[in-house]
């Protein structure tokens, strides 16, 4: 987790005493968390803490946080509320089973960053040589990793701080995307704990006044609380609605045959953009579009046409066509909706590929709009209409 465990403890030989004064000093962390926010105190409650000298720092299985006696002794007090804090929030934030799949290293790298990043927004300290990047901090772990992803020189990490689960090919019955070594049942768990754990908190914050969260902890708690979706998937979700699903069909006559007739009468329109002023990459292009090619085939009523746009727009074109980005400029989301103005918006859809970033149309649509996000995009909530995906992988 630091610079200074560069030159790990030795795991044996530690004398009772260092077991004793490392005790107290995590104990003693914890009432000063009582005093300094009722927040991060009360969440520190649902982890159990457990000396292990085999790890040379502080760690967590996303279970319980473990610490190398030898290492808290020689800390202040200021930093072991700090180190104990980390642990805790890659814990309640379900940093461990979040992964997946993802590389392990890389993944408790963005996982550092975020998570420095809230402790240092809040007043807490650490031990120097901590990962920090105030331009990625305030993004999720998901968008952090990335992010890193395109970035050749990725910051070291001597000691990772988020355990391994078992095997990282996975086990029998285990279901793709789930944390190595942890079954379902136990994940889904996990889960739920966290997210109670964080409710709690909350309450308590309010109860003794505090009625906003701890500075930066917001988005990153809505990504506990609420349900994740892939943006693969929400795409899909999008783009196969039926035409009854945007005139409130009365469905008690689907006996009658009356769905199936309307489905055969009827098709969905799909109007595809591409941001092509430089936020959007080649590989980002090729995975989207091939992404909305294999829906639109796999539903024949979806018909779509594609347009590029940076401070213009150009298009339409066909979808399965061979037609090549144009752009570069600045963006504007302005010149894509007025030329579907000129469409028909009935039983219609827009899709939008872009990094959020440029000027949009003072009143929104009249269609549904999906806007999927590159890493690093603009923050969800500052999309004027619309839902918002984020692609990350």
């Amino acid at each position: 987790m630091t610079e200074a465990s560069s030159n790990p403890l030795p795991p044996e030989g530690i004398p009772p005493e260092t077991y004793a004064r490392a005790d107290r000093a995590v104990r003693g962390s914890l009432l000063r968390l009582r005093s300094k926010s009722p927040f991060f105190a009360t969440l520190a409650l649902f982890a159990p803490f457990r000396a292990d000298a085999s790890h040379p720092t502080a760690a967590t299985d996303g279970v319980e946080v473990i610490y190398n006696p030898a290492f808290i002794d020689q800390l202040p007090a200021a930093q072991v509320d700090g180190v104990m804090l980390h642990e805790v929030l890659h814990a309640a934030l379900l940093h461990v089973p979040r992964r997946g799949f993802r590389d392990a290293k890389r993944w408790n790298i963005a996982a550092d960053i975020v998570v420095n990043g809230l402790l240092f927004q809040n007043g807490f300290q650490l031990p120097d040589g901590v990962l920090r990047d105030a331009e990625l901090e305030h993004y999720s772990v998901e968008e952090v990793y990335a992010l890193l992803q395109q970035n050749p020189n990725q910051p070291e990490l001597p000691n990772p701080d988020l355990l391994e689960q078992g095997s990282s090919q996975g086990a029998e019955g285990q279901q793709p995307g789930q944390q190595p070594g942890r079954s379902s049942s136990a994940s889904k768990a996990l889960e739920r704990y966290w997210r109670d754990a964080m409710q709690q908190a909350a309450s308590a914050a309010r109860g003794f006044g505090q009625g906003t969260l701890p500075a930066g902890l917001e988005r990153p708690m809505l990504e506990v609380t609420n349900a994740r979706l892939d943006w693969k998937s929400l795409l899909w979700r999008f783009l196969t609605r039926t035409p009854t699903d945007f005139a409130a069909f009365d469905r008690r006559f689907v006996y009658r045959g009356l769905y199936v007739e309307t489905l055969e009468a009827e098709s969905v329109k799909v109007f595809v953009c591409v941001d092509t002023s430089g936020s959007v990459d080649d590989a980002q292009i090729t995975d989207f579009l091939g992404e909305v090619r294999g829906i639109t085939r796999a539903y024949p009523q979806a018909q779509a046409k594609l347009y590029y746009a940076d401070a213009d727009v150009y298009g339409p074109h066909d979808l399965e066509g061979n037609s090549k980005p144009e752009g570069g400029g600045g963006t504007d989301f302005r010149p894509f909706f007025a030329a579907l103005s000129e469409q028909d918006f009935e039983n219609a859809v827009a899709v939008y590929l872009t990094d959020g970033y440029g000027e949009f149309p003072e009143t929104a649509p009249d269609l549904p709009v999906l806007w999927i996000v590159t890493p690093g995009g603009l923050e969800t909530e500052r999309f004027s209409f619309g839902e918002v995906v984020r692609m990350l992988e």
